[in-house]
């Protein structure tokens, strides 16, 4: 069994998408408004992975999936779609941008993103995770809930997504997440 709990992690859906689909194998994370005094925190070793609908994140990716179409306002939304699931495998707090430039061909975020979140505060930093990603047997479709809504990255979930999780299969294969995970631990230590 992949998940203890239900929890999702909420990020951009091309971002899901991407991750879903194998185009990278790491998220890049300063935080959520809500996150709490300490800040974001990687809370969780499993979840699913939540798509958070932003209007511009295509302008703000060097990737979209195909057929990618528009998004409704966040607050008119009444369903969730969740494709995929990760395991969070390790992760750094950079400090550096020269590794944050180095580690720039594993990603689909445009540098300029990625410079504004990394010096967004006072601490220049980003959270780098390597996950594992997980393509579900299905698709798996809820209601929308205002609970889901708010700058926050952790969410609870139904439980029925739990045997969805144990059905589910890598994203891309181990020789090939390896050679990925083996590039970054290269660029920012083991």
């Amino acid at each position: 069994m992949l998940s203890p709990s239900s929890v999702g992690f909420k990020e951009w859906a091309y971002v899901c998408d991407s991750l879903v689909q194998g185009v990278q194998s790491l998220i890049l994370r300063k935080g959520g408004i809500h996150e709490g005094r300490g800040g974001f925190e990687w809370k969780h070793r499993q979840f699913f992975l939540f798509p958070t609908w932003f209007h511009t994140q295509s302008e703000r990716l060097t990737w979209s999936p195909d057929g990618a179409g528009s998004f409704p306002p966040e607050e008119e939304r009444t369903s969730v779609d969740v494709d995929g699931f990760a395991t969070l495998e390790q992760v750094w707090k950079v400090t550096d941008w020269a590794q944050m430039e180095a580690i720039a061909p594993l990603h689909i975020w445009k540098e300029e993103i990625v410079k504004e979140r990394f010096i967004y505060d006072e601490e220049s930093c980003l959270h780098v995770a390597l996950v594992r990603a997980y393509k579900l047997p299905k698709r798996w479709s809820f209601p929308y809930s205002k609970s889901y809504g708010g700058c926050r990255s952790w969410v609870n979930l139904p439980e029925e997504g739990l045997a969805l999780a144990d059905q589910a299969t890598p994203a891309i294969g181990n020789a090939e997440w390896e050679d990925i995970a083996a590039k970054l631990r290269s660029v920012l230590g083991v």
